[in-house]
């Protein structure tokens, strides 16, 4: 199965990236939930969590407070306004 690749900054700093088997964020029209395949899609993030299902099955949880997410040819670029990475593992941060 193919893998997301996955980019998650913040207005100062990288906060993770990595390869994922999917990725689900709250948007202004709701929560989206993107696999491998997904098409093209740019959205608009409202405050809450962003999860990242990672290929070995973790989960890596960060909340944010607003911004976009981009989905194409499998690359997920998600661009927050803050994020709060506390609860990412240190192998994962970038």
């Amino acid at each position: 199965m193919s893998e997301l690749k996955v980019q998650l900054v913040a207005a100062d700093r990288k906060v993770w990236e990595g390869e994922a088997a999917s990725v689900s964020a709250r948007s202004i029209d709701g929560e989206l939930g993107i696999l491998p395949g997904h098409t093209p899609l740019l959205g608009v993030l409202v405050t809450g969590d962003v999860r990242i299902v990672t290929g070995g099955g973790s989960t890596e949880t960060v909340t944010i407070d607003g911004g976009f997410l981009s989905v194409d040819h499998d690359r997920v670029v998600i661009v927050a306004d803050s994020v709060d990475a506390g609860s990412l593992t240190t192998a994962a941060t970038a």
